[in-house]
């Protein structure tokens, strides 16, 4: 910098002041020339206030340097090449201030380039302090909880109360499953949290995922493996048996256990108990391998071919396939499509054999009811997802079995095989989908299928 500069100007007017100090004490004091120590007095006062505005003059560079990072604007420019001042303190002011403002543009780039990143994570993020106010919630979170904006927590509360209980119960390293409900599907929630400190103050990072489906997709898993073992065991087992009692009643009937060909001669009677008891272990047989064969069909769905079609295609299809079983047990069968040019994109097939078995379930329930009703429906929900409904007025669930209701080999039905919501919820999973229920015992019972 230009220091020897600076500081010969200030020792040249600091001498010229002196003398011009001395002269005026001089005529002041030795002369009566009123009109110069006038004169001389001015002059005086002139350079001082020469002098101290022009050491002021880089005090005011630098307080506005320092006023320019005190409040972050790093707009202000600083004269530079003054060969009177500091030009070189002014291009070192500007350098310093493009550099600030640098370093404070990639801040701002980093910053919307984590923002771009926290948003498109799948996962939901919440940040929020410990009043509950949110300092950040992603898209991802906003879609799973269906709010357009998140201001503090509690806001949740009558909606999702439980996930509220969790959010403001849990620790930093806790992890925490939480089932919710809403009106048309069911979530069970990872709640993870990781605490952090921003300023003095304590921050709740919290990531939020919905493993319903990666549940309910082991659940399936683990039964199908059930079956395939069943299926090979009790095939091993039940062939040869059904195989050799239908050859052995072949024999007696052809025979008729004739002591000629060495046989022990039986009597008529004792044939005939002989023959029965062939005859049923030949029926028993069959009718296992049947019910290996059913359950052997739900481990091997066939891959979804999708297709385009009215929703309103299909219920028509499930109402003439049904028609006579409705109508012989006087059901009052509705069906309702909001908008009626509402379009899906799935398997025709295996969503109509689901819808069935769903309606047929409900005709199960609606039975001896003299005003029996169900309806079967489809709309949009507030997100745009397809929803179809299958709602009868039957028994109900019993709340103890609604749990288990999904789950191979089991049913409520004295005659069933307890998989018909079994390879529903299958064929749902097979289409990214999900299906709920909702039932009231002895007044309602709606199955929600979600898309």
């Amino acid at each position: 910098m230009n220091y020897k500069y600076f500081k010969f100007n200030c020792v040249l007017r600091i001498i010229l002041l002196t003398a011009s100090i001395g002269l005026f004490i001089y005529l002041l004091s030795k002369t009566e020339l009123y009109a110069s120590i006038f004169i001389v007095g001015l002059l005086v006062i002139l350079q001082a206030a020469m002098l101290v505005k022009y050491v002021e003059r880089t005090n005011r560079d630098l307080a506005r340097f320092l006023g320019s990072i005190k409040y972050s604007d790093f707009s202000v420019t600083f004269p530079k090449g003054r060969k009177s001042t500091f030009g070189e303190l002014g291009e070192a002011f500007n350098d310093v201030v493009d550099e600030f403002r640098r370093a404070r543009a990639e801040k701002e780039e980093q910053y919307h380039y984590l923002q771009t990143i926290v948003q498109h994570v799948g996962h939901g993020l919440l940040a929020f302090d410990a009043d509950g106010k949110v300092d950040l919630v992603n898209n991802a979170a906003k879609r799973l909880l269906n709010i357009p904006r998140l201001r503090n927590i509690k806001e949740l509360s009558p909606r999702y109360p439980s996930l509220v209980d969790a959010l403001l119960k849990i620790s930093s390293g806790e992890k925490e499953l939480v089932k919710i409900e809403t009106e048309h599907e069911f979530m069970q929630l990872a709640v993870f949290a990781t605490g952090i400190k921003l300023r003095d103050k304590a921050v709740t990072l919290v990531s939020i995922q919905n493993i319903e489906s990666e549940l309910s997709e082991q659940e399936l898993e683990s039964w199908q493996k059930i079956i395939r073992v069943l299926n090979h065991e009790i095939m091993n087992s039940v062939t040869p048996i059904t195989s050799i009692a239908s050859t052995v009643n072949d024999l007696i009937r052809e025979s008729a256990m004739s002591v000629d060909n060495g046989f022990i001669s039986l009597s008529a009677e004792s044939g005939k108990d002989i023959k029965d008891a062939l005859a049923t272990i030949e029926k028993r047989g069959k009718g296992l391998v049947k019910f290996i064969n059913s359950y052997r069909n739900l481990s091997n769905i066939p891959k979804p071919e999708f297709q385009i079609f009215p929703v309103s295609e299909l219920f028509d299809r499930v109402a003439i396939l049904l028609k006579d079983k409705l109508e012989s047990q006087n059901i009052d069968f509705n069906r309702l499509v909001e908008p009626e040019s509402l379009e899906l994109t799935a398997d025709k097939e295996l969503l109509e054999q689901a819808l069935i078995n769903l309606v047929l379930n409900a005709a199960d329930a609606v039975n001896g009811n003299k005003k029996a009703r169900i309806e079967l429906c489809s709309r949009l929900d507030e997100k745009g997802r397809v929803l179809i409904s299958v709602e009868d007025n039957g028994s109900g669930i019993d709340p103890d079995a609604i749990d288990k209701i999904f789950t191979p080999f089991y049913t409520t039905k004295k005659e069933g095989a307890g998989i018909g919501l079994s390879f529903t919820r299958q064929v749902m999973r097979l289409h990214k989908g999900k299906i709920s229920v909702k039932s009231e015992p002895e007044k309602m019972t709606q199955f929600t299928l979600l898309f």
